[in-house]
């Protein structure tokens, strides 16, 4: 579960202020708006890549709110895929485990399970300057997973693919779900994105969670 408690969160000179919202464990939440209504800024603070002004940001029962990002037990994956140029696939799937001292071994048999499970093993020893942008967002869902987070956050991450690849990496979304029972935070402005995928969506508007669409 996530929970922001009157959260406010400065951007330059926007400010996010008071928003409190509860996502409950094992949902797959979207979170809609116009572009500027903050919902990038406000995934940015749930992760903690944003410092919090006022207010208390909750994953379960522990207050993350001047957690670093490393130990807020959530996987990331923004916009554009932010992959390391310098790493291969399999350096970018077992980056978040290395910096978290898995040993050599664990590291292997994790990778291997998500490059199977992701359809990657083929590119294991690929640069991102080779793959298609299906491919770079599956390595960043996969790096993002790698480290077995209870939350994922994901900033708009089938926006810049075809319908065709969409619809596949739509389809990974679900499995990731199913498999895991991960809690799911998802920024889109796509309507039938969020209606596919999604059990609720949120609606931020002039920095106020203003509409609720529960699915069942």
């Amino acid at each position: 579960m996530i929970t922001l408690h009157q959260v406010t969160l400065v951007a330059g000179s926007f400010v996010l202020r008071d928003v409190s919202l509860e996502i409950p464990a094992g949902s797959h939440t979207v979170l809609m708006g116009r572009t500027g209504s903050g919902k990038t800024t406000l995934l940015e603070g749930i992760c903690g890549l944003r410092p919090v002004q006022s207010g208390t940001i909750r994953i379960g029962s522990v207050d993350v709110t001047l957690l670093p990002p490393g130990q807020r037990g959530i996987g990331f994956v923004p916009q554009d895929g932010a992959l390391f140029d310098f790493l291969t696939v399999r350096q970018q799937l077992s980056f978040a485990l290395d910096l978290r001292a898995w040993s050599a071994e664990r590291q292997k048999m994790r990778v291997q399970t998500l490059a199977a499970w992701l359809g990657l093993t083929s590119l294991l020893d690929r640069y991102p300057q080779g793959l298609s942008g299906g491919e770079r967002q599956r390595v960043a869902l996969g790096r993002a997973l790698s480290f077995q987070p209870t939350v994922l956050c994901l900033d708009e991450p089938l926006s810049a693919l075809d319908d065709d690849t969409r619809s596949e990496v739509c389809a990974i979304l679900k499995e990731v779900r199913a498999r895991t029972g991960i809690t799911l935070l998802h920024i889109t402005h796509n309507r039938f994105e969020a209606d596919r995928l999604a059990d609720r969506i949120l609606f931020l508007r002039d920095g106020h969670i203003e509409h609720l669409t529960q699915h069942s």
